[in-house]
């Protein structure tokens, strides 16, 4: 065997025991998972709740790390770029991995090449509320108006490829409506103005929305999952209300650098999955209408690659620049 051909081989070999005697010894210290947007969301919620009973299960210290900016590309991209050791990990979603591709010209990361999957840990549907003063109580009903006042009704969103955004414009892609976009900083204001009458419409999450729309401050319409929800039955779905094939659910998903061994990759997915199937867990994640799923590494993969292609001809549609 040719000399430099034994080197590699037996570097190889080298490298493979390495890997295979850290997924061993795997954890020795705490794991930072950072969540790329700020304190008290549902995304920060989903990961310290994940985090605590993990720590309580497994004997694993999972610190999050709250890093913000950019729209979430500032947090990634720490992540992109940090060792692959298993100590680093990143909890992000439909905005920083399926969206941000299209909205951005120039990414500092690769959202399939610069990270290895983990796991889909959840799925959390929206409502559209419109306001009490607008002459409408079904989606046919706002798909009209709008139709007729092309340019005047307007939605509350939180910043260009924020959630909110990309559902409303999906809608008026799927319906041929010209609604105003009015950027806010989060929901919270949005929903403020929506309830005073000087916002139209907004997509939110359920337990933004329900708790407003029971006092009578706004009118729920419609969910944007496939099915209706048991908890507000007597909401159409909107694909039921009169835009056929409009599905859209807001994700969080849990990755790693590229280049994370494998086997501590297939360890973080199987206690990742088995917290996210607690009785307690599924239980304090219903409260906030938020669907455990708990994928395969090789599931939440191709799931991302078909959510980046889903969307990437509603942000060129709809014409979307970072803010």
């Amino acid at each position: 065997m040719h000399k430099a051909h034994r080197l590699g081989v037996t570097l190889a070999a080298l490298l493979t025991l390495s890997a295979v005697a850290l997924a061993q010894t795997y954890p020795v210290k705490p794991v930072r998972v950072v969540v790329p947007y700020t304190a008290g969301g549902s995304m920060d919620i989903l990961s310290r709740l994940i985090s605590q009973k993990m720590n309580e299960a497994f004997d694993q210290t999972l610190i999050i790390d709250n890093r913000t900016g950019a729209g979430g590309n500032i947090g990634t991209e720490l992540v992109a770029r940090a060792a692959p050791d298993g100590y680093t990990l990143l909890t992000a979603g439909i905005g920083i991995m399926a969206i941000n591709p299209s909205l951005y010209s120039k990414l500092p990361y690769d959202p399939i090449k610069d990270f290895e999957a983990i796991t889909l840990l959840a799925k959390m549907p929206n409502m559209l509320a419109v306001s009490p003063a607008l002459p409408v109580k079904s989606v046919s009903e706002l798909i009209a108006l709008a139709k007729a006042k092309p340019g005047v009704l307007n939605y509350g969103s939180a910043g260009s490829g924020s959630n909110p955004h990309i559902l409303a414009e999906y809608f008026k892609l799927r319906t041929n409506t010209d609604i105003q976009d009015i950027p806010y900083k989060g929901v919270p204001p949005a929903l403020s103005d929506l309830i005073a009458g000087q916002l139209s419409m907004v997509f939110a999450t359920v337990p933004t929305v329900l708790p407003q729309a029971k006092a009578g401050r706004v009118r729920a319409l419609a969910v944007t999952s496939a099915k209706r929800l048991a908890l507000v039955p007597e909401l159409p779905t909107i694909a039921e209300a009169g835009v056929p094939d409009y599905e859209a659910t807001q994700w969080i998903g849990m990755l790693a650098p590229a280049g994370t061994p494998k086997d501590i990759v297939a360890q973080l997915n199987a206690r990742i999955v088995k917290t996210l199937q607690r009785a307690d867990v599924r239980e304090r994640l219903g409260t906030e209408m938020v669907e455990p799923v708990g994928s395969t590494p090789d599931e939440f993969r191709a799931f991302m690659k078909a959510e980046i292609a889903r969307w990437a001809p509603v942000v060129k549609a709809s014409g979307m620049k970072p803010d």
